[in-house]
């Protein structure tokens, strides 16, 4: 006889649980997704302003095909569910000595530009540099990226049928390292080195193969037409077409298994039998066990942890300094601006990303303008605020700003900024961590857990997990998952039809809040 219909529970609603949703449920599952916030999103979230929802996270959309594979594959094009539009400006760079650089979607511009500003030399460097990103970004796509679980053996195996890989991989060297002996500019290698944090590492000790971001950025990066939840959103409602099922303000207490296979999700207001259970949070979670004894060692742990943040949202006009959408202001010692976050410190000298989320498209500005500022900040094992570090980051933010010229009317205040502590509160056992495990070291990429664990039926999906941090990664991450949970558990299955909904055996159903749309 076959199998019915199998129910997957999917814990948290971010961009992975939501990309997993989607895919099982056009593929006829049986689909309930628990989220302990109050609305879909995760990580991608958007607070109030008064100038209408601000981006608190991720404010960039970079390789989109990803987002148009994962529309296309259940049948729909994400142009129908999503305005896209690509920014002609990927960022603007500013220096305390007044240089500036603009890097752009043209890569003809880029070069152009960093010619005018830096000279000659430094344009063939750069030149060298994007070959070599391009080349290492094509080289471990396929075999890492999009593979569901890479390994050190098919890497090798890869890098020796394509030997001219090895020096641009500097395998022995930090991403800082390989920087400094590339651009005779410090001004560029500072530029380049702060990708590491894009995935939570610190220059000096993630693997220089990092240096393969720079591709993918300069492929184009695209915003959300309402804000970055917009696509969150979009995905919750084509996944509800198909007939999955949502459920917010509802905390997860444990999983429950046999020993060897998941039997049900506890939550705060009943139980969920299930044949497959998929974790969107962090990893560490279940080390910790978050969610039971019985799933401690499902996954291998995942220390150490990768770098938290400072999130300043707010609206406000600014003056002084002429902002793009994306705007870059360094810190004045490249050599020094990361120690602090290895001593797990505030960066007295740091550098600090703004987004200008009124200024997408070109757009002229017009009053009071939404804005998120980000300072990398060191992970925390307290989730309690402290809100003297609070009214420290504030002043250090603002004051950093004002030598740069730029000022803001109102003042932000203390209530628009996110702490570590905060983040720690509000994704359980990440420690405040943004992209789950530390990038350090060459070998970080496999330790990361993959989207099948040790407990049977039990599943991983997002940031945290294989291929790693980032919007697109972790919605490759649901891609791994769905695939998996497809070939253990649906594939033999007798489908229900698609449409048809699911539901909790004794939890409540929680109601939905009502969400504004732009």
């Amino acid at each position: 006889m076959p199998k019915s219909t199998p129910h997957i529970v999917i814990i948290g609603a971010g961009i992975g649980g939501l990309a997993s949703a989607l895919r099982l449920s056009y593929a006829g599952a049986k689909v309930t997704v628990l989220e302990r916030h109050a609305a879909p999103g995760g990580k991608m979230r958007a607070l109030p302003s008064a100038a209408g929802p601000v981006d608190a996270g991720p404010t960039v959309l970079t390789m989109k095909h990803v987002f148009e594979a994962l529309f296309s594959d259940v049948g729909a094009r994400l142009d129908d569910h999503v305005t896209l539009l690509k920014e002609p400006t990927l960022a603007r760079h500013f220096w305390a000595d007044g240089t500036s650089l603009d890097l752009m979607a043209d890569p003809d511009e880029s070069l152009a530009n960093v010619h005018e500003v830096f000279g000659s030399k430094s344009a063939k460097q750069f030149t060298r540099f994007s070959a070599k990103a391009r080349q290492l970004f094509e080289a471990f796509d396929a075999p890492m990226m999009r593979s569901a679980a890479p390994t050190m053996g098919a890497m090798t195996a890869n890098v020796l049928k394509n030997p001219q890989l090895i020096p641009a991989m500097a395998p022995h060297l930090s991403l800082a390292k390989t920087l400094t002996s590339q651009f005779s500019e410090p001004k560029l290698a500072q530029l380049f080195a702060r990708y590491a944090t894009y995935v939570g590492g610190l220059p000096a000790a993630s693997p220089a193969i990092l240096g393969l971001i720079w591709h993918a950025e300069s492929q184009g990066v695209w915003h959300v037409k309402g804000g970055m939840h917009q696509l969150a959103l979009a995905i919750e409602n084509l996944a509800k077409s198909f007939g999955a099922e949502f459920h917010y303000n509802t905390h997860v207490e444990w999983i429950q298994t046999n020993g060897t296979s998941v039997r049900a999700v506890h939550t705060s207001s009943g139980s969920l039998p299930a044949e497959g259970v998929l974790f969107n949070g962090d990893p560490r979670a279940l080390n910790t066990g978050k969610l039971g004894a019985s799933v401690e060692k499902a996954v291998t742990k995942q220390e150490p942890r990768s770098l938290s943040a400072y999130v300043h949202a707010f609206a406000a006009k600014p003056d002084g300094v002429d902002l793009a959408a994306h705007n870059v202001f360094f810190a004045d010692d490249p050599d020094t601006e990361y120690g602090p976050l290895a001593q797990s410190e505030m960066q007295p000298d740091p550098t600090l990303y703004i987004c200008a989320q009124d200024r997408f498209g070109g757009r002229p500005p017009v009053g009071t303008e939404r804005f998120e500022i980000i300072m990398n900040a060191s992970p925390t094992e307290t989730t309690t605020p402290d809100e003297k570090e609070r009214q420290q980051c504030l002043t250090l933010i603002s004051k950093r700003l004002a030598q740069f010229g730029l000022t803001f009317s109102p003042q932000p205040g203390v209530d628009t900024l996110t702490l570590p502590q905060d983040f720690a509160q509000m994704f359980p056992a990440s420690n405040g961590s943004l992209y789950g495990r530390s990038p350090h070291g060459l070998m970080a990429a496999f330790k990361r857990p993959t989207a099948r664990t040790k407990i049977k039926g039990l599943y991983l999906t997002g940031g945290g997990a294989h291929p790693g941090a980032g919007v697109p990664m972790a919605t490759l991450s649901a891609q791994h998952a769905a695939e998996a949970i497809k070939t253990d558990l649906i594939s033999t299955s007798t489908f229900r039809p698609a449409g048809t909904r699911g539901g909790m055996s004794t939890a409540s159903r929680t109601t939905e809040p009502a969400r504004s749309r732009s």
